[in-house]
């Protein structure tokens, strides 16, 4: 499965208008994204540390199995792919 990303390519009609309309003073240059709270950053890396582990200790040992197995499966299906 191709990787997806957030914002989707313009064609070049498309970057080419955006430049004309910005050059003409009809669009605002697009603005930098703005910096990350790091306290906001340092919370939510907090949560991802322990979700894991939380995660693990409410699984049976069947469903561990059955998720490890699907992991190991997808991983072999990737190197088949490329």
């Amino acid at each position: 499965m191709p990787k997806r990303s957030r914002k989707q390519a313009e064609d070049f009609a498309e970057t080419a208008f955006r430049v004309f309309q910005e050059t003409i003073g009809e669009r605002k240059p697009i603005q930098p994204a703005p910096e990350k709270d790091p306290a906001a950053v340092a919370l939510g890396r907090r949560g991802g540390l322990k979700g894991g582990k939380a995660r693990a200790a409410k699984l049976s040992s069947e469903e561990r199995v059955e998720s490890a197995r699907k992991a190991a499966q997808a991983r072999w299906a990737k190197d088949k792919e490329e």
